[in-house]
């Protein structure tokens, strides 16, 4: 069965109360942690944006948890850095650390000043910076000019093993062409037939074998209304479309574009219910398609309320 994480959501939380609650979720029973890096939250009102690489070496220390995150290098982290932050780890925590790369979003990448580039330029300069950052784990000395400069650059630490680099895919399209070059691939939770054809347009691409993550937004409160307010106050952008949630450049023009999102939009695009049943269900489903780990993050801030049903009711149903 697949094991269940807990999502930690920077943009929602201070980055101490974010380390407590990857304890109590560590001690009720779930089995792995995942965090978010932005630099700016999707919404003004989600209120917080704490640095994921500083909190990442607290809660591997804090916990004996696995964490991943998901980061974009090529402007706002230079592919060295990301390999330099994500070797320390890999040393200091072997077989506990793994890094999602990705093409990024203006929200957080646009604070360099630079220009935003098309999709097709970014997924170019992500591979190139895939490509460099394995040749700086492997201790080579990297020069190279393209989307990216690098000159001679060397990592005198590295880690014995590398940590997985996992593809973080929306699309077919994306999760097809990461398939060749990615160690693993995570994408988010989605209806069942449009999650299975990323998933198979993954394994078609070249990812046959390998592991699948999945990050599962979802809204449990007490009644369903609640459930459905809490989605709806922290979460509306989930009523957008990819391309949005790509190129729109700071959360005052999320909030704008968000303004029409109604909360019953929200119950196509998110898992919404007061009943712990129902969750156990879906999940079921997404582990049927091969998902190995899956990240829980539940939107509300009733963060407590939901680790405690969830270790109680839904963790060893799918055991």
């Amino acid at each position: 069965m697949a094991t269940l994480g807990y999502h930690c959501a920077h943009e929602q939380h201070p980055p101490s109360e974010l380390l407590r609650l990857a304890r109590l979720a560590e001690s009720s029973g779930f089995g792995a942690g995942m965090c978010s890096d932005h630099l700016h939250p999707w919404l003004p009102e989600q209120g917080q944006s704490g640095f994921s690489w500083s909190w990442l070496g607290s809660a591997l220390e804090a916990t004996g948890l696995s964490f991943g995150t998901v980061c974009a290098p090529g402007d706002r982290y230079h592919p060295a850095m990301v390999a330099q932050a994500s070797a320390t780890l890999a040393q200091m925590y072997p077989g506990r650390f793994w890094v999602s790369l990705a093409s990024g979003e203006a929200l957080n990448e646009h604070v360099t000043g630079a220009p935003w580039p098309a999709k097709p330029q970014r997924n170019a300069r992500l591979r190139e910076c895939v490509e460099l950052i394995r040749a700086l784990w492997r201790g080579e000395v990297v020069d190279h000019d393209g989307l990216v400069t690098v000159r001679r650059a060397r990592l005198y630490t590295t880690p014995a093993e590398p940590p997985p680099i996992v593809a973080a895919a929306l699309t077919e399209e994306t999760a097809r062409w990461a398939g060749g070059w990615a160690d693993a691939l995570v994408t988010v939770a989605a209806e069942p037939d449009a999650l299975r054809r990323v998933v198979d347009a993954f394994r078609e691409g070249g990812g046959e074998g390998k592991p699948l993550f999945l990050q599962v937004a979802l809204s449990y409160a007490d009644t369903d209304d609640e459930a459905l307010r809490n989605a709806w106050r922290e979460w509306r952008q989930a009523g957008l479309e990819p391309a949005q949630l790509a190129d729109l450049p700071t959360p005052e023009a999320f909030a704008e574009a968000c303004r029409d999102v109604s909360p019953e939009a929200l119950r196509e695009r998110l898992r919404i219910s007061s009943e712990p049943a129902r969750f156990v269900d879906w999940l079921a489903r997404d582990a049927e398609l091969g998902f190995e780990r899956i990240f829980l993050h539940n939107l509300g801030r009733n963060q407590e309320a939901f680790i405690e049903a969830f270790a109680a009711r839904v963790l060893p149903a799918l055991r």
